[in-house]
């Protein structure tokens, strides 16, 4: 008899899970013992529901949950779910900080009951508290949401996109004076690594103060602002008048300076130009034909040193990290560091794979010389260059005669910032 009435309620608990009842004892003690069910979608089909919480579907696993919802399947961790909670105890919304011990949170604990209540998951605990997540946040917030996502969208180009693009400039009052005119700059600035002010005044102070009204200036061994001629007046062959093959600059720094700024204050000669390549249209050029090479230069660390002793300039820089670096979860670039002239002694490696390296080397450096990449451009008094220093490479062709630069670097992370504040993604 009592077999007889256990294989009834096995059989009915099957028939209410399929239906789409979330069943209380699901959460009992030795259920799994007594009902060794499988787990099982929980389907949203209510006509009350509204319609894009409709096609959302979930499962309660032993160590975690799983969501499918806007054509994504999501797996969360339940300490990730207790520890991202943002109520009011947990989670300070005018600070945007976290309130909540995470070192508190059971690293075995598991949600009592889940249930969805129109477009929000609600999680309850075992001493009561309760989370809720509304679906669109858990998808945007989510490792596979975020793997589809670009942090930074960007126009890869060669001299010919770049020149058929007709990137316009900015004027130097209009990027002063109004935030449409910083939006637009910023905006050309972030799609393609490079953008132009025109009409600046031909000095330093006003240099100066366009580099100001997008970011703090980072202060290096260079100093603040940097005005320069070939006087080779620093350990450095830019302050030469030969030519300087295409590089990223400060790869000897930990953290490579974030944007370069040049003005070319006077030039009284010939030769001269300024040459930019786009490292990441060259670095995507070799993913496509050569992916292994593309993931060698993307793990092999490299060491890239400065040192000088010049006058009462006494510096040793020595920055560590692979030629590119990219975002683990989503592979996309976010930094290029080449310079031939600062990378180190490789001994980070051993020399079964040095051969490997040196082949994947040769490879980019094939691409960034490709003449059909090079965008030359002639600086002169009043047009300023900004440049992503951590995409866009720069050279120079050797010179004649007197030349006056001046610039500075700024902080990445200023520049970012004043980017979203106008609403930009960055």
């Amino acid at each position: 008899m009592w077999c007889h009435r256990l294989s009834y309620l096995q059989s009915r608990l099957q028939d209410l899970l399929k239906g789409g009842v979330i069943c209380w004892a699901l959460q009992q003690p030795n259920f799994k013992r007594l009902f060794p069910l499988p787990i099982r979608w929980h389907h949203i089909t209510s006509k009350a529901i509204p319609s894009k919480a409709q096609n959302c579907a979930w499962k309660q696993h032993e160590d975690h949950f799983e969501l499918q919802y806007a054509n994504t399947v999501m797996r969360f961790d339940y300490v990730w779910l207790r520890d991202h909670c943002r109520s009011a105890s947990c989670y300070n919304s005018k600070t945007h900080q976290r309130s909540l011990d995470t070192a508190s949170v059971d690293l075995c604990i598991k949600p009592k009951t889940i249930r969805l209540d129109e477009t929000t998951l609600f999680f309850t605990w075992p001493d009561g508290h309760v989370t809720r997540y509304d679906l669109d946040w858990l998808v945007k917030n989510s490792y596979e949401g975020q793997k589809q996502k670009v942090i930074q969208p960007r126009i890869l180009w060669n001299a010919e996109i770049y020149q058929q693009a007709q990137v316009p400039s900015v004027d130097f009052q209009s990027f002063l004076e109004t935030n449409e005119g910083l939006k637009k700059f910023l905006q050309n600035f972030l799609l393609y690594g490079i953008a132009f002010v025109e009409n600046v005044p031909p000095t330093q102070e006003h240099t100066e103060k366009l580099a100001e009204r997008i970011s703090l200036i980072r202060e290096t061994i260079y100093g603040r602002m940097w005005y320069f001629t070939s006087d080779f007046s620093r350990g450095d062959t830019a302050y030469t008048k030969l030519a300087l093959d295409r590089h990223t600059d400060t790869t000897y720094f930990q953290e490579p300076c974030g944007i370069q700024v040049f003005h070319c204050l006077k030039h009284e000669g010939t030769g001269g130009r300024t040459l930019l390549v786009d490292g990441f249209y060259a670095a995507e050029q070799v993913l496509q034909k050569a992916p292994e090479e593309f993931e060698l230069l993307s793990k092999v660390p490299l060491k890239h040193e400065y040192i000088e002793n010049v006058g009462e300039c006494h510096n040793h820089m020595i920055g560590v990290g692979p030629v590119l670096n990219i975002y683990p979860w989503n592979k996309e670039l976010y930094l290029i560091r080449y310079n031939n002239y600062d990378r180190a002694v490789i001994n980070t490696v051993p020399y079964d794979v040095v051969h490997r390296w040196y082949t994947a080397h040769r490879t980019l450096t094939i691409e960034l010389r490709r003449p059909e990449n090079e965008f030359w451009v002639k600086l002169k008094p009043g047009r300023v260059l900004f440049i992503d220093n951590w995409r866009v490479l720069h050279g120079r062709e050797c010179f004649t005669g007197y030349r006056q630069l001046c610039g500075c670097y700024l902080t990445r992370d200023d520049v970012l910032n004043t980017a979203r504040l106008l609403g930009l993604q960055a």
